[in-house]
């Protein structure tokens, strides 16, 4: 079993009091293998209460928490600015607002000290996963683009739109990133599927969020079919 440490990635724009439940539960499980938390901010979008709540995170967790403003803008860029910041050997991408149950940190943890070179990836499809109180139409959709991404891709992965990961940092270094807004979430699977990268699924439990409104439209969702189709056919990995 391998040795790790991790850097975790945190975007906030209206998350509080379920930011804060995210990193206990986090550093609960997994202090001795957390290396830092890194909250990003939106100089625009993050409110003031959000901003407060992760300013006090930091101020209680010093050891551990960092907080920064993004550059680029909406999640993508949120997210790529934490992957240039993250000095741990392998980086955990997920949600501030308990949509990506943080209790499966340890076992993404877990399996990437046997699989280093591996990206884990929760999956809410696969036997043991679930969707509560995720909308009707966008779950059928859902399962639909899963699909077809799967015949596309050429791939078992059943859950390639969740953006909840780990991978081995230099892995997400090296590749150049293009999407900003939420199909990012789904380019950072499909291209390591091109690059042949080893993926293992978990099962995991998504809940919708309890505060804020989520940033990520409806009409955006079909967004992400033509960021797979710019990946699968026009990306090459340099």
């Amino acid at each position: 079993m391998s040795k790790i440490n991790v850097s975790v990635i945190l975007p906030v724009i209206n998350e509080t009091f379920s930011l804060e439940k995210t990193i206990s539960i986090i550093l609960s499980d997994n202090k001795k293998d957390i290396l830092e938390i890194i909250i990003i901010l939106s100089k625009i979008k993050t409110t003031k209460n959000a901003l407060k709540k992760a300013k006090a995170l930091k101020d209680k967790f010093q050891d551990v928490i960092k907080v920064y403003f993004q550059e680029l803008p909406f999640l993508g860029g949120a997210v790529q600015k934490g992957f240039q910041l993250s000095k741990g050997t392998h980086v955990i991408m997920m949600a501030s607002d308990l949509e990506t149950d943080p209790n499966d940190v340890k076992k993404l943890i877990d399996l990437s000290k046997r699989n280093p070179s591996s990206i884990i990836t929760a999956n809410r499809w696969i036997k043991g996963g679930s969707f509560n109180k995720y909308n009707i139409i966008k779950l059928y959709l859902n399962f639909l683009f899963q699909f077809i991404l799967k015949c596309i891709f050429q791939t078992k992965l059943s859950d390639m739109t969740y953006g909840y990961r780990i991978f081995p940092s230099k892995l997400v270094k090296d590749i150049q990133w293009k999407e900003l807004k939420h199909p990012f979430l789904l380019e950072t699977i499909l291209k390591p599927i091109l690059m042949n990268i080893n993926i293992i699924e978990i099962p995991s439990k998504w809940e919708a969020r309890l505060e804020g409104i989520s940033q990520n439209s409806f009409i955006q969702n079909f967004n992400y079919i033509k960021t797979a189709l710019m990946v699968r056919f026009f990306w090459k990995n340099k």
